[in-house]
C-alpha cells in the first residue's frame, strides 16, 4: 500500500473540511448553545465558507499546503472571538510544516498536528479536563503519535488519532468548564459537549477520511 500523499494534488482535504463544517452548521450552534452563545457553528461555517470561495476563485486546486494557509487566513478574518485565532494558527502551523516538502507521510503529518496544537497551547491558557478543544486535540496526538512509534502505517495512525479525538470529545459531557464564558456556569456546565472540542474532532476526523481516500488512491493507481 502506498504511505504518502502528494501534496500538490492535496488540496481537497481543505475542500472537504469546509462541506464538513458546513454540513454540522446547526449542530455545532446547538452543543453551543447549552452553555455558550450558540452561534459556533454560524461563525466556524462563515469562515470556513469564505475559505471554499477563495479557493474556487483561485480556478486550479492549490497544494494542501497553500490552502491550509487559505484557510488559516480565512478563519483568522473572518471568524470572531477566540475560535478564529486559534484555529487560524492552528492551520498555519501546520502548512508551515508542510512548506518545503512534496510528499506527505506519516511523520510529516505528526510533526504538522504536534506544531499546530503546540501553537493553541500557546496563546490560549486551555489544558486538558478545562472542557475545550484541547480535550479533543491532545489526546488525538498522543494516539497518532504512539501508533507511529508502534510502527503502525499511515492509515492506521490516523485510525488511533480519530478514534482518541472523539473519546477526548467525549469526555468533555462529564467536564465542568474553566476556561471561556462557560466557566462562569460552574457545575451547571457539567452534563453537555464542549462546542469547540465537537468541531475540532468533525476537523480532524474529516483530514482523515480525506488523507485515507488520498491514500488508496495512490495505491490503487500504483496497482
Amino acid at each position: 500500500m502506498t504511505e504518502t500523499v502528494k501534496l500538490a494534488g492535496a488540496g481537497g482535504v481543505v475542500v472537504d473540511l469546509v462541506r464538513t463544517i458546513n454540513a454540522n452548521r446547526q449542530y455545532l450552534s446547538e452543543v453551543d448553545g447549552a452553555i455558550g452563545d450558540g452561534d459556533h457553528g454560524i461563525n466556524m461555517s462563515k469562515g470556513f465558507t469564505q475559505c471554499g470561495e477563495h479557493l474556487a476563485a483561485r480556478g486550479a486546486l492549490p497544494s494542501l499546503t497553500v490552502a491550509l494557509g487559505d484557510l488559516s487566513s480565512a478563519l483568522m478574518d473572518g471568524i470572531g472571538g477566540s475560535m478564529g485565532p486559534l484555529y487560524g494558527t492552528f492551520f498555519l502551523s501546520m502548512s508551515d510544516t508542510f512548506a518545503d516538502h512534496t510528499e506527505l507521510d506519516k511523520s510529516l503529518f505528526y510533526r504538522a498536528l504536534v506544531a499546530g496544537i503546540d501553537s493553541v497551547q500557546e496563546i490560549g491558557d486551555a489544558k486538558v479536563g478545562d472542557k475545550t478543544l484541547i480535550d479533543t486535540l491532545v489526546p488525538a496526538r498522543v494516539a497518532y503519535g504512539a501508533a507511529l512509534e508502534e510502527g503502525k502505517n499511515f492509515r492506521a495512525c490516523i485510525d488511533a488519532m480519530v478514534i482518541a479525538a472523539e473519546a477526548g470529545m467525549n469526555s468533555t459531557r462529564e467536564l465542568r468548564a474553566r476556561i471561556g464564558r462557560a466557566a462562569r456556569l460552574g457545575d451547571r456546565s457539567i452534563g453537555v459537549l464542549d462546542a469547540g472540542a465537537c468541531s475540532c474532532f468533525l476537523i480532524l476526523r474529516s483530514m482523515g477520511e480525506s488523507l485515507t481516500h488520498l491514500l488508496d488512491s495512490a495505491t490503487a493507481r500504483a496497482a
